[in-house]
């Protein structure tokens, strides 16, 4: 009877462990595809899990970075969602490849026209970013999921370093290191490549140029010495012509 009773309560308290902790793992995370490099751009996507067993997911709203504020933010369209993005006005204006910015993305929210996220399923929704500050290791996003019961889950808890995660953490993007070169390594090769294909028909161009003059002096020799031949040749007849009139 004692061990079923201590077995019976170990496994009331890990429920209750489970109960607690389950947030953690199943909270509004944000992931890029590939990586996201300072300075540059990339594709981030917002994953949003369903953490209930009686309501769905309708709604999402996401705020982006004030502190570090982005040029460009292009969400892709989501098959029975609606998407609105909001703008606001900078304190200070951005300048990117040479323009000044004055406003930019501060919120986009997803809206779902049916029943959304159902229990036990999770959805993506992928948002083209950039430019990716230089002067930050990451970025945070705080988001709001509201659920067909109207309760609303805040997910604004910024993480701390060295520190247990907080049971509402928001969505943090890690920044990579930014890319050796402007355009990235790909770009640089095909820039090469441009390079020795020029080179090559350039040199292949004056190989050609070299050999039609080659061709056209050659011709040029050929019809001199005929030239030289049929003169020697009439004057030769003419001789001959006026030796058998005199005769």
């Amino acid at each position: 009877m004692k061990a079923s009773r201590i077995a019976a309560a170990g496994a009331v308290a890990g429920a209750a462990v489970l109960a607690v902790s389950s947030p953690c793992f199943a909270h509004v995370s944000v992931q890029p595809e590939g990586e996201a490099a300072k300075g540059g751009y990339a594709v981030v996507g917002f994953k949003v899990p369903n953490e209930r067993d009686n309501a769905s997911t309708t709604k999402l709203e996401v705020t982006f970075p004030s502190d570090h504020p982005l040029s460009s933010v292009l969400p892709q369209p989501v098959e029975g969602w609606d998407i609105k993005v909001t703008k606001s006005r900078l304190a200070e204006p951005l300048e990117v490849h040479g323009k000044k910015i004055d406003e930019a993305v501060t919120k986009v929210t997803w809206t779902a026209k049916g029943e959304g996220i159902k229990p036990g399923f999770f959805q993506k929704f992928p948002v083209s970013v950039g430019t990716l500050p230089e002067n930050t290791d990451q970025l945070v996003f705080k988001a709001l999921q509201t659920y067909s019961s109207k309760e609303v889950v805040r997910w604004i808890e910024v993480p701390q370093e060295g520190q247990d995660e907080p049971d509402n953490p928001a969505p943090v993007l890690a920044l990579t290191a930014p890319a050796e070169d402007g355009h990235g390594h790909g770009a640089a090769a095909a820039d090469d490549k441009a390079s020795d294909d020029a080179e090559k028909a350039s040199a292949e161009t004056s190989a050609a140029s070299g050999d039609d003059s080659g061709g056209t002096d050659t011709t040029a020799r050929v019809l001199g010495v005929v030239g030289i031949v049929v003169g020697a040749a009439g004057v030769a007849y003419g001789v001959l012509a006026g030796r058998r009139r005199t005769a």
